[in-house]
């Protein structure tokens, strides 16, 4: 199969030409060996059964040899040698003047003992599953960085053939790039359960080469699903695997480490800006899903549910927008948060970019719930701006101004078409979003 371009791959070669080393991380299946391949002569599997013990003896005796192949060098799950990341590290130090002779790939977040932390000299990039605009579903013809950058960026009358139907079954198939080499739709949707068995049976104790309990495990993402997209507690995400299963909260906690680690599950950070008390700022973390895929398959939900269960995927379709503005994020130099108060003030999430400017988003299913996310969007601005009124009331001793959203944006399922609101809302279907 051709290779299809990523959003992250101009990251990766901008990288590329300042550090001679690149770390790709992200969860297995999300298309890093490829990706990284792409761009390297030399390939050195660590999971190659033929080939594993040859390269461990290698690695253990004299890591040196490995970097006298023709370069760039590709270390695929480079953490079963852990030694390599020495070496390298040396070899960056040795030659400064060199860049992109060396790319690592792991499918976790842990970090590996090693004696130096590469730091300066390998740089790290988290890779995520395929967003809707790769995949083929979103035709890409609204781009959210250029509604940050540019003022005049036109969006209007933008459409997308994406029905709803479509993005059901996207949900549930996941951004996994193995699926594009799949010609039959029910084969696809069997990527991502295979891949949810696999967590909770291999992964979980593989990562460390600790036995964890896979009833725990499953239990666990099984809850971590029930709750996708929810700022709930996660004592209440363990009280639902205690009603079954006899584990402690610590015991819990650590496995949601691992998953954590494995890049199954994420925590969204509360946005704190100063228009508040922080007494009344809700700073709970919102948990996500890398891919609602895993979640569905935990929960063993096919595509046709959300026929009947549009509350469901409502927290479903906020986890998919959530895990393409982290692959945008992770390409443009920005942060993905989000916000909620006491007082009813909210933001599904915080699109802000290294230079400050942000915006807030609210991510609805239907057509019909975006006239209220305006409200909720309008009622954010004109907080921030009362604000800023009482900070400057007194000139001599003006008070903390915060900096007013640079958009205002409402991402919808199936709205009909892409416009602005004559109160400069932004209204993007999601088949037309890209970075």
């Amino acid at each position: 199969m051709d290779y299809i371009h990523r959003i992250i791959d101009d990251q990766i070669d901008s990288r590329s030409e300042a550090f001679n080393a690149i770390n790709i991380v992200g969860p297995k299946g999300c298309g890093k060996t490829r990706t990284a391949q792409e761009r390297c002569k030399t390939l050195i599997e660590f999971q190659d059964e033929e080939k594993r013990a040859g390269y461990l003896a290698v690695a253990a005796a004299s890591p040196n040899l490995f970097l006298k192949n023709k370069k760039p060098i590709l270390f695929d799950e480079w953490q079963d040698a852990p030694a390599i990341w020495g070496t390298i590290r040396k070899d960056c130090d040795d030659h400064p003047e060199k860049i992109g002779e060396y790319f690592l790939t792991g499918s976790t977040s842990r970090r590996i003992s090693t004696a130096h932390t590469g730091t300066g000299r390998i740089s790290e990039i988290t890779m995520y599953p395929m967003t809707l605009y790769e995949t083929g579903e979103s035709n890409g013809s609204v781009s959210l960085s250029k509604i940050l950058e540019d003022p005049n960026y036109s969006i209007e009358g933008k459409t997308s053939s994406c029905k709803l139907e479509d993005l059901f079954y996207a949900a549930a198939r996941g951004g996994w790039p193995r699926c594009l080499a799949l010609q039959s739709e029910k084969a696809k949707l069997e990527i991502a359960k295979d891949y949810y068995h696999q967590i909770y049976r291999k992964d979980a104790s593989a990562i460390d080469g600790v036995k964890r309990n896979e009833e725990w495990m499953r239990t666990l993402i099984w809850a971590y699903a029930r709750n996708i997209a929810t700022l709930v507690k996660k004592t209440k995400i363990y009280a639902d695997v205690q009603a079954t299963q006899e584990a402690s909260a610590s015991a819990l906690s650590a496995y949601a480490e691992t998953l954590e680690d494995l890049f199954v599950i994420k925590d969204i950070d509360a946005w704190t800006p100063q228009i508040r008390s922080k007494a009344a700022i809700r700073s709970a973390k919102k948990h996500i899903f890398i891919d609602v895929s895993i979640a569905l398959a935990s929960l063993g939900i096919s595509p046709d549910y959300f026929n009947n269960d549009l509350d469901l995927f409502g927290h479903v379709f906020e986890n998919m927008v959530i895990r393409d503005l982290l692959v945008y994020a992770e390409a443009h130099d920005a942060r993905i948060m989000h916000y909620h108060d006491d007082y009813g003030l909210e933001a599904d999430a915080v699109y802000q970019m290294s230079d400050g400017k942000y915006a807030l988003i609210e991510i609805r299913v239907g057509a019909n719930q975006i006239d209220a996310a305006e409200k909720g969007l309008l009622k954010f601005k004109a907080v921030i701006q009362k604000h800023n009124e009482e900070a400057l009331k007194n000139p001599k001793h003006p008070g903390v101004v915060y900096r007013m959203p640079s958009s205002f944006i409402v991402i919808c399922a199936n709205a009909p078409m892409a416009f602005t609101t004559k109160n400069s809302v932004k209204v993007i279907p999601f088949g037309c979003l890209k970075d």
